[in-house]
């Protein structure tokens, strides 16, 4: 697995990349755009894979998504991926005024359209004729040529796990996914996608890629505040109910409850306490660098096997504790399990 982190702005990242980090995310949200963060990355190291994980996939249009990666293909050439998520129903309706309904159906024909983009030829018309996109363009220009960018989706879920290995190359696993969680649900289910039975085939050429998030806080100085923050960071993912059949597949429904009825009251504490130590050490690694190191190896079967993301908590942490979790973080580049 290569050690990768959420972008953590151009001076940590410089020296996470020269530390060994290999590849470097980008989310979004209301206050950050996936590609001008991609762009300030691949701008600022030179080795490291660097693309969304992931980018609101009806944010923008499938050709809005394959020019932004055409035009930082020409900086970082061989280096991008693109992760697409198909975002929350209200996320959809009410802050990017785009239709909500069928999101699975809908994720996997851009997706088709996005390739359509990538893989144009000078020369050659741009087509592709699927439910919700329709295109047929000539560009005269000669700007185009294949590019074999890898797409990945967020699959939390089985069902769109099972599209990911259907139309993707791989998923985008979310920082709450455990062990039993990545080998229960979502490879038997990308397996499936892909045609590759219960998943257990070639593990590292052609079965479906995976990257995804580990909730990450590490501070030998003050490791209960850092244990605290993967705590809340956990408890504030599982106030959505998105996520319910996680919860019920792991037993946690009273904590969850309790966790959820804290959200409401506003009372962030008891959100914390909310959270068992069987949730903590299923999902997230913290504490000491000593004991961030022993959840590692106890955790090899619960981390992507290609790309881990270890992502400092950003629910009430501020911009300069996420800044020290990171370079903290990067004491474990030498601790990987082999996932496999």
């Amino acid at each position: 697995m290569r050690f990768g982190m959420p972008w953590p702005g151009r001076d940590v990242g410089r020296e996470a990349e020269q530390a060994g980090v290999e590849a470097f995310c980008a989310g979004e949200f209301a206050d950050h755009d996936a590609y001008l963060t991609v762009a300030d990355i691949v701008a600022n190291t030179e080795r490291a894979l660097a693309g969304p994980a992931i980018a609101y996939a009806f944010a923008r249009t499938p050709y809005a998504h394959a020019t932004a990666l055409r035009q930082l293909h020409t900086q970082a050439p061989g280096r991008l991926f693109l992760g697409l998520g198909s975002a929350a129903f209200r996320i959809n309706r009410d802050w990017l005024g785009v239709p909500a309904e069928r999101p699975v159906a809908r994720i996997a024909d851009t997706v088709g359209a996005v390739r359509a983009w990538l893989h144009a030829e000078n020369g050659e018309r741009v087509r592709y004729a699927g439910e919700f996109h329709d295109l047929d363009a000539d560009v005269r220009a000669p700007v185009l040529g294949r590019l074999d960018i890898p797409v990945l989706l967020a699959a939390f879920n089985a069902r769109m796990a099972a599209t990911a290995g259907r139309v993707a190359d791989g998923v985008v696993g979310h920082g709450l996914f455990t062990g039993s969680w990545w080998n229960d649900v979502v490879r038997p289910a990308v397996a499936r996608g892909a045609g590759d039975g219960d998943g257990d085939g070639d593990p590292a050429g052609t079965r479906p890629m995976e990257h995804g998030w580990i909730i990450t806080a590490v501070d030998d100085h003050a490791p209960e505040r850092a244990i605290a923050d993967a705590r809340r960071m956990i408890a504030f993912y599982l106030t959505v109910r998105t996520y319910d059949p996680f919860v019920a597949h792991h037993g946690w429904e009273e904590p969850v409850a309790r966790l959820r009825d804290a959200f409401r009251a506003g009372d962030t504490d008891a959100m914390v306490r909310a959270v068992t130590d069987d949730m903590l050490t299923g999902i997230a690694v913290c504490g000491t660098t000593a004991d961030a190191k022993d959840a590692l190896a106890r955790r090899a079967g619960s981390l992507p096997r290609d790309v881990g993301y270890f992502a400092a908590p950003s629910f009430m942490v501020s911009r300069g504790r996420r800044a020290a979790y990171a370079r903290a973080a990067l004491a474990l580049i030498g601790a990987l399990p082999d996932p496999a």
